[in-house]
């Protein structure tokens, strides 16, 4: 029995119980009707979200974003709505299960999909779309394309930068610095230790129990890179006075560029010195060296976290993910500014001087692997490209 005849299977079983028990009390009559009710609303959403006469889309291509400004289109665009407009994302697949629905080009088989802010958000949202039976997500390869902060000390405002890397920031101990310690710089240490970076020697990158650092596929990342290296990126005469500030920084005062590095992901906004130097430090534990932090957002360890459920149920490939983050703030202060003057100016106003510099970025080079992907099909669904 196929899922919507069961739902109305139920319906109709529950119409029978109300009018069975119509003398019971008015809690069991309102209750029944409740259920009546919501059994009803689901058998019209699987009517309309999951038709039994239609194959599910094989998917090519998902474009991960994690939030949009206001609308899908027509007002100034966030993550998703350059990918909707410019991709033709219009077949709408709604999704109440989720943050938002789904868009889809069913004719190159690209799917947009906005999972919201944060960890929580992102994580229930990817395994909302790889538990849809609309989408065969066997061979689909995954793009997140977002933005970031980026540490003054390896790139600027502008660029973008694939992932090699993703350290979660949010599972460790932590002490309030005022109660730590003298010879302890940070009151924040990794779970399962007892001091700052303890233990360092045993940290396994490519199997990390609870989730706190996912390698990615290097050579697939490796391939995205060498594919959009020479993008055009965008620049303005407002990043170029941003940058100038950061005169202890030469790689900041660059233009912006397409690079790699590690992805530092926690639910919490941070911004400083202290903290930015924490970052790169934590980023270095987790990755045994390998990884250096270079930009920080919030939701991409929830996103691999949910793959990885999902690749173990054999719905999708976690090989097949790539992660682009492009810049669109600094992740610490200029040295004339303090932090909290920094991230005043940063989060107020007209925002951040590269946002929408940095959103057209995720585009121009995010699409540029999509491209490729869909135009090579024929090789690219059963082989995961690799640099010659």
């Amino acid at each position: 029995m196929s899922l919507a005849l069961f739902i109305r299977h139920f319906a109709q079983r529950a119409l029978l119980h109300i009018a069975k028990h119509r003398s019971s009390s008015t809690l069991s009559k309102s209750f029944a009707l409740a259920v009546f009710k919501g059994v009803v609303i689901s058998t019209l959403s699987v009517n309309a979200y999951a038709s039994e006469e239609e194959p599910p889309m094989e998917v090519k291509v998902v474009v991960v974003s994690m939030f949009e400004i206001g609308d899908d289109e027509g007002d100034a665009p966030g993550e998703f709505q350059l990918w909707k407009a410019r991709q033709k994302l219009t077949t709408k697949y709604p999704l109440p299960h989720g943050f938002h629905d789904v868009y889809a080009n069913t004719e190159t088989g690209v799917i947009g999909i906005v999972t919201g802010m944060g960890i929580a958000r992102a994580s229930a949202a990817i395994m909302a779309l790889g538990l849809d039976p609309r989408f065969d997500l066997s061979k689909a390869y995954w793009l997140v394309a977002g933005i970031a902060g980026v540490d003054p000390a390896d790139n600027t405002i502008g660029s973008a930068i694939w992932t090699d890397y993703v350290v979660d920031g949010d599972l460790a101990h932590h002490i309030d610095a005022r109660e730590i310690p003298s010879t302890w710089r940070t009151g924040y240490f990794p779970l399962f230790t007892h001091a700052p970076y303890e233990n360092a020697e045993q940290v396994d990158v490519n199997n990390s129990p609870n989730g706190e650092v996912y390698a990615l596929n290097l050579p697939l990342a490796k391939w995205a890179y060498s594919l959009t290296k020479d993008t055009k990126l965008l620049n303005n005469d407002a990043m170029n006075l941003l940058r100038a500030k950061y005169t202890h920084s030469p790689n900041a005062r660059t233009l912006p560029n397409v690079s790699m590095g590690a992805h530092l992901s926690a639910s919490t906004f941070w911004h400083g010195e202290k903290l930015n130097s924490w970052a790169n430090d934590w980023v270095a534990y987790w990755t045994q060296g390998k990884g250096n932090f270079v930009t920080s957002g919030m939701e991409d360890s929830a996103t691999l976290q949910s793959l990885t459920y999902l690749d173990n149920a054999g719905l999708v490939d976690k090989q097949r993910l790539m992660i682009l983050r492009t810049a669109s703030n600094f992740t610490m202060q200029p040295p004339s500014l303090s932090a909290a003057q920094n991230l005043k100016l940063e989060s107020s106003g007209e925002g951040y001087a590269a946002m929408g510099a940095a959103i057209e970025a995720a585009y121009n080079v995010g699409s540029r692997v999509t491209n490729y992907i869909v135009q090579n099909w024929d090789s690219t669904k059963d082989s995961i490209p690799v640099t010659e």
